[in-house]
């Protein structure tokens, strides 16, 4: 067994002995594509979110060296009469199972082998020409050939066309972002294997995974003949970019875990037509951990995060406030080039952030979000390390306020809600209601580790009502927090018991703080804010 050629089916054997759940129904979808023009794919998600399992399925469903029948037995995949996008499976299965010789390869082997190294290109083709002349002892090798070269003589002698499968297929482009001539070597050597007039009878499928689409020159993509499928536009793949609701409750209920926190913690993508998504990495890691905690940020860095939004272009840094807030910002994501060395403005920031996995996106509304628990302590964290110190005073400054509020303290109250008002303005204009209601989110940002936000905006000049509900095993009164325009906090706090607000948390039972706060444009000797905290006992 080679290192990249004919290597087997381990690292799937790997993945199904451990806690698995069946996601083989994308093989179907990649059969179908097998000796067609639609031959070529390119799938890409974010980090964690399964991709090198996905290339290890296929490697173990395709390669010819290995016996992978029993792995795939039970298997969606294997059932007959399953009708998958179309085609009934069975026969399909059947057709293609360990059928074909297979080159996998995980470019992040050589970035981390040839760091910073001109030839890196010439050493992925020379290892890949190592391991077929090793399987193919006959094979002979002319001078000047390249690795196409290799490969369309030993098709010719075998009739067997390859299937060619390639793990963090971005990661030259990542790594090497600054260094524009490799990563121009790295493109041209994959428009050699397989935009050439001999790819169609080398290759019967190809399959490309990593995080970023492939790289557009101009407005076309370097390789325009691959399909794609990206969290953005994830086509009829979007059910396996992640654990669906479904699968987290049969994985939360055998193993007697709360629904719920997983919910909270490491759910809220939304991808393509599914509006419910899981980080897959991060699940298995509380499942098999005991709790939730932040798993899927531990593995790489906010470095890069902090990176971009430290260029603060227009707008940026305000769209970041509002989403640390609880709030969705209007991204164009046709502009990135999908290159990192080419961030041209505040959506090409946040289009990287999508495809990160720090952002999620609703593509019919063209909006981005934080999704989860999880990714808000990783975009705090990072929003902590940029030189933005205005707006980290006021998050820090959020803890305190939480406290505030509980001890019942009304003047610190509303001296905090004037601090974060007058601090974070620009996201709406000034003497607005929804801005208010904005600024009281970010204002009581340290609450959402603690507590279920629940916020309405009804019609009317003058009110915006959020209910705080204390999250399980959280030993803290439940809040109902009502804004007032130019009127007074006792009105807010009247309106409350008038309009019923308690009903919101009927199914609380406990201590319950009624927050009114208003905001009076014309303050009398300049106090704008004010706070009235009512407790009542439900």
């Amino acid at each position: 067994m080679c290192t990249y050629v004919n290597k087997g089916n381990e690292g799937f054997k790997s993945a199904v002995k451990g806690t698995y759940i069946d996601k083989t129904g994308m093989i179907a979808i990649i059969n179908q594509t097998l000796d067609t023009e639609r031959r070529f794919t390119c799938v890409t998600r974010s980090r964690r979110f399964g991709k090198s399992m996905a290339a290890d399925m296929l490697c173990a469903y395709y390669d010819k060296s290995c016996d992978s029948r029993a792995l795939f037995e039970g298997l969606s995949i294997s059932e007959p009469d399953k009708e998958i996008n179309g085609i009934f499976e069975d026969k399909q299965y059947e057709k293609h199972l360990n059928k074909y010789p297979v080159i996998s390869l995980d470019i992040t082997d050589f970035t981390t082998k040839y760091d910073e190294e001109p030839a890196i290109v010439s050493h992925i083709q020379e290892a890949i020409i190592e391991d077929l002349i090793t399987t193919y002892p006959d094979l002979t090798r002319k001078e000047g050939d390249d690795l196409m070269d290799v490969l369309v003589r030993l098709v010719s002698a075998t009739g067997e066309k390859f299937i060619m499968i390639i793990d963090e297929w971005d990661a030259i482009c990542r790594e090497f972002e600054q260094s524009a001539a490799i990563v121009d070597d790295y493109v041209n050597m994959l428009r050699r294997l397989f935009k050439g007039g001999n790819s169609k009878k080398v290759f019967a499928g190809v399959y490309m995974t990593g995080i970023l689409p492939i790289k557009k020159y101009y407005t076309q993509s370097a390789l325009n003949n691959f399909r794609e499928y990206s969290v953005i536009k994830p086509g009829k793949l979007a059910s396996f970019f992640g654990f669906l609701p479904n699968e987290v409750e049969c994985l939360a209920k055998r193993n007697s875990f709360s629904v719920e926190e997983l919910k909270e913690w490491y759910d809220g993508y939304r991808i393509g037509d599914e509006p419910s998504i899981f980080n897959p990495y991060s699940v298995i890691e509380a499942i098999e951990g005991g709790m939730c905690s932040s798993y899927w940020s531990t593995t790489g860095t906010y470095d890069s995060v902090v990176t971009y939004i430290n260029r603060n272009f227009d707008g940026l840094k305000d769209d970041i406030i509002k989403m640390l807030a609880g709030g969705r910002c209007g991204v164009n994501t046709t502009k990135f080039q999908n290159d990192l060395s080419i961030i041209n403005s505040k959506d090409d920031v946040l289009t990287v952030l999508i495809h990160l996995g720090y952002l999620s996106f609703d593509s019919d509304k063209s909006e981005c979000y934080i999704p989860n628990k999880e990714v808000r302590i990783e975009m705090t964290n990072a929003v902590e390390a940029t030189d933005w110190k205005r707006l980290n005073e006021t998050l820090a400054a959020s803890e305190k306020l939480l406290a505030y509020t509980l001890e019942g303290n009304e003047d610190a109250v509303a001296k905090g809600i004037e601090l974060a008002h007058d601090e974070n303005t620009s996201i709406l204009s000034y003497n607005d209601e929804n801005s208010l209601a904005c600024v009281l989110s970010i204002a009581y940002y340290f609450a959402k580790n603690d507590y279920v936000w629940h916020r309405e905006l009804p019609t009317g000049k003058g009110f915006a009502d959020i209910v705080l509900i204390p999250r399980k095993n959280i030993n803290s009164p439940a809040l109902v927090i009502e804004l007032k325009y130019d009127k007074d906090a006792d009105t807010a706090i009247r309106q409350i018991h008038s309009r019923n607000y308690m009903g919101k948390v009927s199914e609380y039972a406990g201590e319950v703080l009624l927050v009114g706060i208003n905001y009076d444009k014309n303050g009398i000797n300049g106090k704008k804010h004010t706070c009235k905290i009512e407790k009542i006992i439900l």
